[in-house]
């Protein structure tokens, strides 16, 4: 006879069906071929699809304003087909201006030229220090996790450093060390989008919802600053949201730490407080930053003196449609460049112009699997575009959202709820958005929806489930650094531990997300619309 009481049949049941759900997304997920052949699948699916559909003559009326540029003189798109001659010429000659030419490529490079002095002169990371180290311990879990998500500015700095450094300060306080972990993780992988700063990836999505957004509206600018409002406060909705989650839920569930679960000795977990050095290079920095935000924002005070006002919009004097806000890469590219290298010279790190040189040279050598992704990603967003298939989803899309009555705000929920599954397989932010923008930019505009809207959301589904995807490329490294406390740790503990964080900020970044843009009706961002108006 079976010893086991039915309630915990039951919970040994429900687990036993969680692990079956997980193994099965890991699964699906190991599927998936690498993003880059991913890319050139699509790529040839695009001109194998538009050859059937265009000997069909599929069509649909085109959706343009009569006297729009572009608008077909027929009143139809057609599917436009590149299985013929016509269409191979097109595509060998287009195949390197695709490339070159594609928005987001040059614009991440630039930006990436700056942050790199930043972090290779030890800025970055000695920031990250000095603020999650100097916490009270009452406030240490809402720094971690705010540190986690500005961490974002640096691509993989919060992973490398702000993670393992997390699991040990909880561990020295006395708390359990995986609940730092999960915070930190929290912040860096859930909070991605979020940020006080405008970084790198702001106008590699930027640039992919403007090429989206061409489909409809070939004049359409969506510039990097437009979701900056709306990013600027969920910084503090999700670091309030992480620590609620990692107090109330993750830490009690998981109980006082057992130093004897660890898979090594830990022993004494030190930690490296910034140096004498470090402190003043960070002082040094802080005074470099407001020299360097008083220079630029003399470009933006519309006041009759030579110099002042020089960025402001030359026909309206407002900051709206500006050369400061078309910009926002130049000037992340001088801020960071110039107050990671006053922080270098101050502390030691970096000593001349090759000392710059090098650091900018390593982040671009760092980048070469990001440009080789790129190519293969410009050719599917110019195939898409050539044969009009991203339009003619749209407007098929646009009518059966209509249809169903669904294109209210509500719509939101679905579109967050699809990113986040989709993000469960193909983890990369910017390859989920260069192949679904094409199709869900021009479907919502054309029920009534801003692109910067549109993009505010697919950033919210894109984050939340980062936390519980095997696919996310560091996934793997938080595992590892999990496992060094407790033994034999699985992934499906892993995905356990941090699935409240997904379903939590799931709710409130939603929540949020209405509130702000439908209940308050503020921008996303500066000049960002909400509603699209042809």
């Amino acid at each position: 006879m079976s010893n086991i009481s039915p309630g915990s049949q039951g919970a040994v049941e429900n687990r036993n069906w969680f692990n079956r759900f997980l193994a099965t997304v890991e699964w699906l997920g190991n599927l998936l071929p690498h993003p880059v052949t991913l890319f050139a699948l699509f790529a040839a699916g695009v001109v194998v699809l538009s050859g059937i559909l265009g000997f069909f003559d599929v069509n649909v009326a085109d959706p343009r304003p009569e006297g729009a540029a572009g608008r077909a003189s027929n009143g139809l798109i057609e599917v436009v087909s590149l299985m013929n001659a016509e269409g191979l010429q097109r595509i060998f000659t287009g195949l390197v201006t695709n490339f070159t030419g594609f928005a987001p490529l040059g614009t991440v490079l630039v930006a990436m030229l700056g942050v790199a002095v930043a972090e290779h002169s030890g800025l970055l990371s000695a920031a990250m220090r000095a603020l999650v180290m100097n916490a009270s311990k009452r406030a240490v879990t809402v720094t971690i996790v705010f540190a986690g998500i500005v961490s974002n500015t640096a691509s993989e700095l919060g992973y490398v450093v702000l993670i393992p450094l997390a699991a040990m300060i909880f561990h020295s306080l006395g708390r359990h060390p995986l609940a730092g972990l999960a915070a930190a993780f929290a912040g860096v992988s859930g909070g991605y989008s979020a940020n006080i700063f405008l970084g790198t990836v702001d106008p590699l999505l930027a640039g992919f919802t403007e090429s989206a957004a061409h489909l409809i509206n070939p004049n359409y600018v969506v510039g990097p600053e437009v979701n900056w409002y709306f990013m600027f406060v969920s910084t503090f909705v999700i670091s309030a949201a992480g620590a609620f989650v990692t107090e109330k839920i993750v830490e009690p569930r998981l109980g006082p730490y057992n130093p004897k679960d660890a898979s090594i000795d830990l022993g004494e977990q030190k930690m490296d407080t910034p140096s004498d050095a470090e402190r003043q290079g960070l002082k040094a920095a802080g005074l470099a930053l407001l020299a360097v935000t008083a220079l630029l924002s003399i470009t933006i005070i519309p006041i009759d003196v030579p110099g002042f006002g020089a960025l402001l919009n030359p026909e309206t004097g407002n900051i709206t449609g500006s050369p400061f806000l078309k910009s926002i890469v130049v000037i992340i590219f001088i801020v960071f460049g110039f107050v990671g290298f006053v922080y270098g010279r101050v502390a030691g790190t970096m000593k001349n112009d090759r000392d710059v040189i090098d650091a900018m040279s390593k982040s671009i050598g760092s980048l070469g699997l990001y440009i080789t992704l790129v190519f293969f990603a410009a050719q599917f967003v110019a195939f898409f575009k050539w044969t009009n298939l991203g339009t003619v989803l749209a407007v098929k899309g646009a009518a059966l959202l209509q249809y169903l009555g669904l294109d209210g705000p509500e719509v939101f929920v679905l579109f967050i709820i699809m990113c986040a599954i989709v993000n469960l397989s193909l983890g990369s932010a910017s390859a989920q958005w260069a192949i679904t923008a094409p199709i869900f930019v021009p479907m919502l505009m054309l029920i009534g929806y801003a692109p910067e809207v549109i993009q505010a959301a697919y950033r919210i589904g894109d984050s939340i489930s980062n936390l519980i995807t095997p696919m996310m490329s560091y996934f793997g490294l938080i595992l590892a650094m999990a496992a060094k406390y407790k033994k034999d740790l699985g992934l499906g503990t892993l995905i356990a531990m941090m699935l409240p964080y997904s379903m939590v900020f799931f709710v409130v970044w939603t929540v949020f997300f209405y509130v702000w843009v439908f209940l308050l009706g503020m921008p996303v961002g500066p000049g960002a619309a909400t509603y699209y108006n042809p």
